[in-house]
């Protein structure tokens, strides 16, 4: 069988290609009625009440790998360097044309969270920037249109389901540095959008500026990556305090949740640490008020000692075994599940100190169980 890579390669070559993407595509999505691959110790929940059956899973989940990938890697100064050194957005679309992320292999990443004792792999398919990892047809600034010509979404989705992880998108919702209609600075607070100097000519600004239009970009995208993609476990939303900033009713996120239940039953929702309160499970960064939720609790952190995208100044400084379990208790404590997110290098190679250190904790697991690791 050709793998999804070789596929992407082939599309290329024009009506041939498009043929074999067709067929790929299909290999991908399911009726919707199949029990998905990660929820197979739950099919019997599952008939009755998918959400619920996902909900059980992810309480018993324990441990995930969060991947923060995009043109900021290529900068190496972590996925927020478009905000902090003000770059415009015409300089830094010049980025996608230096894109190639050859080194980017789905099937690696995935046995290697499987090595490390992980049930699930979120994905920042758009981050803040708004670079797309997977072929939208809403944007051109997406993976497709770059050099690597490949779709990472699709890819990571096809291995995913095919070795039992559950797959988690991770969706940039309330902040975006790149849509002209997206929430600004004159309304918005919450790192909106950078503070430039100078005027960004490519924002649409007073009358000229409609959320409407970004609110309707956004719900495309999410309804997109969940008919392209199946088995979707969760879609994760990111930029909590630009929303919250304001009038947070006005991003009519129940109609979006609603939304995302009805396109695939048992995937769950998230935003952070909370936004509306109808989430199904909450996600906040690195600690949370024990005892305060009865919601499914997922503590976030990273093996860098600094940011979530490749850092390259911190370099021989990452995290290292001992301090992973630390984590590993200390989410156990709550109790929630562990998201250690990894930043992979500028060709999408996952960080070599991130392998070793993720296969050694593995190995802890493996041996010593987790009632060994975590001292139940």
């Amino acid at each position: 069988m050709i793998d999804r890579r070789k596929f992407m390669q082939l599309s290329a070559l024009g009506t041939a290609g498009a043929l074999l993407m067709t067929s790929c595509k299909g290999l991908i999505n399911t009726t919707g009625t199949d029990v998905p691959n990660y929820l197979t110790d739950y099919k019997n929940s599952y008939s009755n009440n998918p959400r619920k059956a996902s909900i059980d899973w992810f309480k018993s989940a324990k441990y995930g790998m969060f991947i923060h990938y995009g043109l900021y890697s290529i900068l190496g100064r972590h996925e927020w360097v478009m905000y902090n050194e003000k770059i415009h957005v015409a300089e830094y679309a010049k980025l996608k044309d230096k894109f190639t992320a050859e080194k980017f292999d789905a099937d690696f990443i995935t046995d290697l969270a499987l090595e490390a004792g992980m049930k699930y792999i979120n994905l920042t398919t758009r981050h803040h920037d708004s670079f797309c990892l997977w072929d939208t047809k809403y944007s051109d600034f997406k993976s497709t249109n770059s050099p690597a010509k490949r779709d990472l979404v699709a890819e990571l989705s096809e291995q995913c389901n095919k070795k039992g992880l559950a797959f988690f998108l991770y969706y940039s919702h309330g902040r975006d540095w790149q849509h002209p209609h997206a929430p600004n600075n004159d309304k918005w607070g919450g790192a909106a959008r950078p503070k430039y100097e100078t005027k960004e000519p490519y924002y649409k600004y007073g009358k000229e500026h409609h959320l409407e239009k970004y609110l309707e970009f956004m719900t495309n995208q999410v309804d997109e990556l969940l008919t392209n993609y199946s088995q979707i476990a969760g879609i994760w939303l990111d930029g909590f305090s630009t929303p919250a900033s304001g009038d947070r009713s006005k991003f009519k996120l129940q109609e979006l949740y609603d939304l995302i239940h009805s396109k695939q039953p048992q995937t769950l929702v998230s935003y952070k640490q909370g936004m509306i309160g109808t989430e199904d499970f909450l996600a906040p960064e690195r600690k949370f008020k024990k005892g305060s939720t009865d919601t499914p609790l997922e503590i976030c952190d990273h093996l860098q000692r600094k940011g979530w995208g490749y850092m390259k100044a911190q370099d021989g400084k990452h995290k290292n075994k001992e301090e992973v379990i630390e984590m590993l208790k200390k989410a156990a404590s709550y109790p929630a599940n562990l998201l250690l997110n990894t930043g992979p290098l500028p060709s999408g190679e996952m960080h070599p100190e991130d392998v070793k250190v993720l296969r050694e904790v593995g190995k802890e697991i493996k041996n010593k169980g987790w009632d060994g690791i975590l001292n139940v």
